[in-house]
């Protein structure tokens, strides 16, 4: 987990090095030069603590932020009372990004982003299920395409809405989380129907690989990202679930600071998605009309 430290020079770097040298490694302490910036990091969610050491006491200051997620919060909080109480030191914490009321644990995010998944590859399948898994032409498969759209639309909308103005969980963002909703749901939907043009039936079953095996576990619901086992924190920010779970609570606790590179990761899924559902269905067409003129002549 990172944290940043703030201390006089003299001890600052001997301070990190001893931090980042916990046994198991739990922390990735980095050294800021004054308060402000520290801050800064703090409130944009590019670290999980601000440790400050004030050394003409025996009480330090340690500032967390819950909004990014509880179980961090909590896990920074503990590995900074062992280390302060083996110094004979304490430090006090203040949550300087707390999670809102609604949000106590912070998990209406990570549900939110698992509902818009699922009613992003339910759709496409339902779809697949009423025509055809493969569209039988490439302009059945835009329209397929195009349709998507208004669904994915209404879905965000709905999903800012429930956990906005009805719920009170996550509040004030309604227009950027109904736009961060109709991209990960838009992203669901065209995942499933590439994967149904290349599979056709089967191709459902991969979907629910991908966002289910793979993505809810690696998500960062009660657990974020740094506290994952190895592998499922390599994959959290490479998949859908994870990009979009991290996302939401940049827009709703961090201004939206670094939310870029998680928009880039949806929309290539998306991007390579509709190039496969295209270039797909073209071939399958081509191939179908390729073998009626052969079936004629036998």
């Amino acid at each position: 987990m990172p944290i940043a430290v703030l201390a006089p020079a003299e001890i600052s770097g001997h301070l990190v090095s001893e931090l980042n040298a916990i046994h198991g490694q739990p922390l990735y302490a980095t050294a800021v030069a004054d308060e402000t910036i520290g801050w800064t990091l703090l409130r944009h969610g590019s670290t999980s603590g601000l440790l400050i050491i004030n050394p003409r006491a025996s009480t330090d200051a340690l500032l967390v932020a819950g909004g990014g997620g509880a179980a961090t919060a909590t896990a920074v909080q503990d590995v900074i009372a062992r280390t302060e109480a083996a110094q004979h030191r304490h430090a006090t914490v203040t949550d300087a990004v707390p999670a809102q009321p609604g949000d106590a644990r912070g998990l209406s995010g990570f549900y939110l982003v698992v509902g818009w998944l699922v009613g992003g590859y339910l759709v496409a399948a339902l779809l697949g299920i009423a025509t055809r898994p493969r569209p039988a032409t490439t302009r059945r498969a835009i329209i397929r395409l195009i349709v998507l759209v208004p669904y994915a639309i209404l879905s965000g909308l709905a999903g800012a809405i429930v956990v906005g103005p009805v719920l009170g969980a996550l509040t004030g963002h309604l227009v950027a989380i109904s736009a961060l909703g109709a991209l990960i749901v838009y992203c669901a939907a065209v995942v499933t129907m590439g994967f149904q043009v290349l599979l056709g039936t089967f191709g459902v079953g991969l979907t629910l690989t991908l966002f289910v095996v793979l993505g809810n576990p690696s998500a960062g619901g009660a657990y974020p990202a740094p506290l994952l086992p190895g592998f499922w924190r390599a994959i959290s920010p490479a998949l859908p679930n994870g990009a979009g779970v991290q996302a939401l609570r940049h827009i709703v606790y961090f201004g939206s600071y670094g939310i870029t590179g998680n928009l880039i990761i949806i929309a290539a899924y998306i991007i390579a998605a509709i190039t496969i559902a295209i270039t797909g269905t073209s071939l399958l067409a081509r191939r179908a009309a390729t073998a009626k003129p052969a079936a004629a002549v036998l």
